[in-house]
């Protein structure tokens, strides 16, 4: 049954839907896959992977339980356990504390759970349950030391304001005393330049930099430390792979598996899509983003184009950090008509890259198998000019609202020699409608696929 959005308002204030139920309906972002309304899970679509900072509006989202009110004037962190001296701080006293900024890559552990065969539950991401952000806050060792470990310190354990769905059980994870302080551990209140937002862990997240996403714990409100190993549930049996190989399908004891902790080396194709075509002897850009974890950072990529055959480096231009990923790109040539295998694989600093296959689990954890896309070459016509970019119909074919909306102030031709992004696309619409572009909300989607679709981005 379809609701609208009165009706979810007038169910909500009559207590029979959580209010987080209306608002993950209202806040579903634009061009995510939704793989979940309640909770919300969003995935990123491949499109995504062309930015280096992956915008908050194209981040994926992740979310065990309901998404919680906080009220930031009654929030408070409490330390506790093997301490010597327990504390509760509000934000402003973190806030106090050195303020640090780091580019990590949060992917979820479950990344790439669609592909696995046999196929396990969970929810199935595909590629785009991960995204690369600019986080700042406070080391967790600045606050841990103020605290005063214990020498009986073992591990360290979060726990968030959310509240478990039903039963299932309540959400906390621990890390290391060694992860803990690490000086790029953080506890951070900003992503890419922003409050952190609600969706994302506001007022604070762990950032547990290399690690995969289920130890990024959200709403975090209270940190105590342990002097054993956890035994939650989602530390002795969630989140966790086999210490061997085993059969696909199998039934895996969770005393015989290991917690996931930190991210494989990975890359991403963004472009070109699988099936894609291609013309014969005219230039095609292979693009898309590389990331490791804790054993270093990514070094190299390589692209074949023969179905693993042979293998050629890619470019790594822009920017790069010790935690975040790489754009990549390779330019090629198609040389004849015919369908061709194209492949990419990462390398981190400690030479480690991807498998052709992957060893199978009963949790669908950490997919990082070498991606391959068709692509399928055709002759190229001797009158035929390459288009600007990939369409779905002619150039000049303009949407309802596009000419007055964009055309007023400038003529197609500027537009033409724009290359974005779907979301850089989004955030220039936003400035021009900011600057007085006639821009309707029920004309803004078609003027935005028209724009992403023909004048994409291309490396030239």
């Amino acid at each position: 049954m379809t609701l609208s959005r009165r009706q979810l308002v007038r169910m909500c204030a009559a207590g029979l839907i959580p209010a987080s139920y209306v608002r993950a309906a209202e806040v579903t972002k634009k061009n995510m896959i939704v793989r979940s309304v309640r909770p919300q899970d969003l995935e990123m679509p491949l499109d995504g992977f062309s930015d280096f900072i992956t915008p908050v509006e194209r981040f994926f989202v992740r979310t065990h339980d309901y998404t919680p009110n906080v009220d930031l004037n009654s929030w408070k962190l409490s330390v506790e356990g093997e301490v010597h001296s327990p504390l509760t701080l509000a934000m402003d006293d973190l806030k106090r504390l050195p303020r640090v900024e780091l580019v990590g890559v949060l992917e979820c552990a479950g990344n790439g759970r669609s592909h696995y065969q046999p196929h396990v539950p969970g929810t199935q991401w595909s590629f785009g349950s991960v995204g690369n952000g600019r986080w700042a806050g406070a080391r967790l060792a600045d606050v841990l030391r103020r605290a005063g470990l214990k020498d009986s310190a073992r591990q360290i354990l979060f726990d968030g304001v959310d509240v478990p769905v039903g039963k299932m059980p309540d959400f906390q994870r621990t890390i290391t005393v060694k992860k803990a302080l690490d000086a790029n551990t953080l506890l951070a209140f900003e992503m890419n330049g922003q409050r952190l937002p609600v969706q994302h862990g506001f007022p604070l997240r762990l950032i547990v930099p290399g690690w995969a996403g289920d130890s990024w714990v959200k709403w975090v409100q209270t940190i105590r430390v342990l002097d054993r190993d956890f035994d939650g549930f989602w530390m002795k049996t969630g989140y966790r792979r086999p210490e061997q190989p085993v059969a696909p399908g199998s039934a895996v004891d969770p005393a015989k598996m290991r917690p996931v902790t930190s991210l494989k080396v990975k890359s991403v194709i963004a472009t070109p899509l699988d099936g894609a075509g291609a013309l014969a002897g005219q230039p095609l850009t292979i693009s898309g983003a590389a990331w490791s974890g804790d054993s270093g950072p990514v070094s190299a990529v390589e692209v074949s184009v023969d179905g693993g055959r042979s293998w050629r480096a890619a470019g790594l231009p822009g920017e790069h950090s010790q935690y975040g990923w790489r754009l990549w790109r390779y330019r090629w040539t198609p040389p004849a008509e015919g369908y061709y295998n194209v492949m990419a694989r990462a390398y981190n600093s400690a030479r480690e890259t991807q498998p052709l296959v992957e060893e199978w689990n009963p949790s669908g954890y950490q997919w990082n198998v070498v991606q391959r896309v068709g692509v399928n070459v055709t002759p190229a016509a001797p009158s035929l000019q390459p288009a600007v970019a990939q369409a779905d119909g002619p150039i000049d074919d303009y949407p309802a609202g596009y000419q007055a909306a964009c055309h007023a102030c400038h003529g197609q031709d500027m537009i033409r020699q724009q290359r974005l992004t779907r979301a850089q696309w989004e955030r220039e619409v936003n400035k021009m409608a900011g600057w007085g572009a006639q821009v309707k909300p029920e004309e803004r989607t078609g003027i935005l696929k028209y724009l992403a679709g023909h004048f994409t981005q291309d490396w030239h």
